[in-house]
């Protein structure tokens, strides 16, 4: 090995070590299979170093912010502290609030409801369902699907400059697509969005796994990501960024912590001084566990270097494409071209073969999870399978049998845990199932295509 190849494999770190790599599943064909976990983009196994942080703070769990004992003061300390760990993970600006809620699904919810009144929003037709709907009470612009990232920062340019100059207005975008992985031109959009007096919120959900993202440098006024796609298990989630909208919005939830005093009126009602800090949104007892698993993940891929993630990444990336070019019948979804850059996340259809069915064959044959459907991004999937992006569709099983095409696609997903082992399996039986078809028969069940246990091998 060459001193230039030596010092280029030391660039790259294994994977790092995740809950459950050791699970073995059953195989319908008999035997049992080490269990690869190609779903990332839907849950992230939990990192070990996650598990082990709230482990070991679990016996001192206790109530946060008024609590006057020794747990109560110990867990606040460490919910606080979480909020400043996350702050440094994102780059936050001074000024800056971290809110946690549920999800990016929650946050983003979350920011819908503090924009003024009047607001303008603009959202791609290409975004999760997290980032297409939650803005119900606002003007909405949903703009069509760009095929470059140059005619993305086009297409947003046009719609501000023909909106109202004078009111509010949001750009709502992606950070990399959950359904083709490619990445968007995040800091040119924000600028765009500057430029004619816009603000953009960024969902990160499937950046902030893959690619360091920093508040001030990309220069967007809020970013929402899960911990649950960021190896944190739990069910918590960020909204940060500018705090101006959110102080002056009513509460998310109303109740106990996000209100600061509460007062009975003479006429019998009740007035009420709101929190001014993240604590306005955060009302009621908060989810610490969760928390903490958020600060322990920023902590753990800080620490490993994301550098060094991503050109691992990038490795497996390649392998599956290369290995997925390997078989004519196989078509992967793209926006951006093959150049594009992206991370994990690659969603394709095979000719020839209903997604749901090919999906199952994976998992019972082969011990592989990946997922199959429209993955919460029906008008975009709809886009790039060529089919009208205003057929509402469905998730999971469509209504045709197994073998039979079907308008839903399948996607593998993979990070910072994902071994070479569970890459190499996958590529292999893609181009098994494809040259040799399934072992097994399957029927439709409840929506979802299943192993037919009342019948022989084919």
């Amino acid at each position: 090995m060459s001193v230039v190849t030596a010092a280029a494999d030391r660039s790259i770190c294994s994977p790092l070590p995740v809950l459950g790599k050791d699970v073995t599943v059953p195989l319908v064909t008999g035997g049992e299979v080490t269990y690869a976990a190609l779903d990332y983009a839907a849950s992230a196994p939990a990192l070990q170093r996650v598990w082990d942080d709230v482990a070991a703070y679990a016996p001192y769990y206790g109530s946060v912010h008024r609590g006057a004992g020794y747990l109560s003061q110990l867990s606040t300390d460490l919910f606080e502290n979480s909020r400043k760990a996350v702050a440094e993970f994102l780059g936050c600006r001074a000024g800056d609030q971290v809110i946690f809620t549920r999800s990016t699904t929650d946050s983003l919810n979350l920011l819908a409801g503090a924009v003024p009144a009047d607001c303008q929003v603009f959202v791609y037709e290409t975004e999760h369902h997290a980032s297409l709907l939650p803005w119900r009470d606002a003007r909405v612009t949903y703009l069509n699907a760009p095929r470059t990232p140059a005619q993305a920062i086009e297409t947003l340019e046009r719609a501000l400059a023909g909106r109202d100059p004078y009111g509010p207005a949001l750009v709502c975008v992606t950070g990399a697509s959950n359904v083709t992985g490619e990445l968007w031109p995040v800091k040119e959009l924000a600028a765009a969005a500057h430029a004619h007096g816009a603000r953009i919120v960024l969902d990160a959900a499937q950046l902030a796994p893959h690619h360091p993202v920093d508040i001030d440098e990309l220069d967007v006024d809020w970013v929402a990501f899960s911990g649950h796609k960021l190896y944190a298990p739990f069910g918590s989630g960020v909204l940060a960024g500018r705090a101006d909208w959110l102080q002056d919005a009513e509460p998310y939830l109303a109740g106990g912590g996000a209100s600061r005093k509460v007062a009975r009126r003479t006429d019998g009602g009740v007035d009420v001084e709101w929190h001014s800090t993240a604590a306005r949104h955060e009302a009621g007892s908060p989810n610490v566990i969760g928390v903490y698993s958020i600060a322990s993940a920023c902590k753990a891929l800080t620490e490993a270097g994301f550098d060094r993630l991503v050109a691992r990444e990038q490795q497996l990336v390649t392998r599956v494409r290369e290995g997925l070019a390997e078989v004519p019948q196989v078509k992967v979804l793209s926006l951006f071209g093959d150049d594009a850059p992206r991370v994990g996340v690659i969603s394709f259809v095979v000719e020839g073969w209903n997604s749901s069915h090919f999906a199952a064959a994976l998992s019972a044959e082969y011990g592989i999870g990946v997922r199959d459907g429209l993955f919460c991004a029906h008008p975009l999937v709809r886009t790039l399978l060529g089919s009208d992006p205003q057929d509402p569709g469905e998730c999971g099983a469509p209504e045709a049998e197994p073998g039979e095409r079907s308008l839903n696609a399948i996607r593998v997903s993979f990070g910072a845990g994902t071994p070479d082992e569970h890459i190499e399996r996958f590529v292999r039986a893609v181009k098994e199932l494809v040259s040799e078809g399934a072992q097994w028969k399957y029927r439709t069940e409840d929506g979802r295509c299943v192993p037919d246990r009342g019948t022989a091998q084919v």
